[in-house]
This record gives C-alpha cells, structure tokens and sequence, in this order.
C-alpha cells in the first residue's frame, strides 16, 4: 500500500495526511481525477459507450460529464473565461453524458486531461477565499468550487466503480 503522497498501483498520487488546506484539496481532486481514468482503463471502446442503466448513463459519458463540469466551474465560473471546449447545450442538456458517433475514446480522455489541465490553470495563484467572477447562486468563494468538485468526481467514480463492475468484474476504490 502506498504511503501519503506516493503513487499507489495506479499510478494515484495519495493525497497527504497533514498539507495545507489547498493542497490537501488539490491532492484529493487530483487523486479522484486519476481514479477515474483509472476505471475506464483496459475497458473496450464498446464496453465504455455503452449505456448501462436505463438513464443512459457509461462509463465514457461520465468522463465527457466531468469535463463539462470541471471547465464549467473552474473556468467559466471562477475565472470568467471563456470555455474552449462547446459541450453544453441549453437545448440538449443531456448531450454532456453521450458519447457522438464522431466522438472517439481517445478524444474525450484527452479531453477531460486537458479540461483538469485548464482548472488547475485558472486557479492557479488563487486563494481558497476568493470570490467567483461569475455568480450563478449568489458569492461562491474557490473553497466551495474546490470541495463541490471533489465531492462530484468522487460521486462519478461511485458510478464507474459500479459500471465496471457490471461490465468485467472489477472493482476497486
């Protein structure tokens, strides 16, 4: 088992025991960012579009999901920048967990390394105290943004823990 801060067998980093507390934020995001592409690794391209509940919902649809998220909050709403990648649709909400035929597996892993690359970027220099620039409930400060991602990657990661093991068997945190 791997000690705080040292790559377990996934190549996650463990977050640390005792860090300041954006870097202990930081860590835990990190550490359920790599835990996510670590449950769509090994999985065949069918096997990670497939839907696998009745809302449609798989594995590669929950990466595109967190993508939308993540650039959503960090970028958009913290930073107040503009998105680089055009997923939401106002009239298609749910176009953010569906995998498009023109949509390959290898694009939306990319996309979501490069969507975590941006949030880190535009938080960077950034105190957990500051306000957002865009306002969608009122004053949200970075520490809400920061604690809200964690809690949603590591609600998607319950998912895929689930969906992987409907489809090969394997489970693991």
């Amino acid at each position: 088992m791997a000690g705080w801060g040292e790559p377990d067998e996934h190549g996650r980093l463990m977050p640390p025991a005792a860090a300041p507390e954006l870097e202990t934020l930081n860590a835990f995001l990190d550490f359920h960012r790599a835990t996510l592409l670590w449950k769509v690794d090994g999985v065949s391209d069918a096997d990670l579009r497939r839907p696998m509940v009745p809302s449609g919902t798989s594995l590669l649809g929950l990466v595109k999901d967190l993508a939308d998220v993540e650039q959503s909050w960090f970028v958009e709403v913290f930073a107040g920048g503009k998105p680089r990648f055009d997923l939401w649709r106002d009239d298609d909400p749910g176009a953010t967990w569906r995998i498009e035929p023109n949509e390959s597996t290898k694009q939306i892993l990319d996309l979501y390394r490069e969507v975590s690359e941006d949030s880190k970027k535009a938080i960077a220099g950034a105190s957990l105290d500051d306000l957002a620039k865009q306002h969608r409930q009122g004053d949200t400060s970075l520490r809400w943004i920061m604690v809200h991602m964690i809690e949603e990657t590591a609600r998607h990661n319950g998912h895929a823990d689930i969906l992987r093991e409907m489809i090969d068997g394997q489970t693991g945190e």
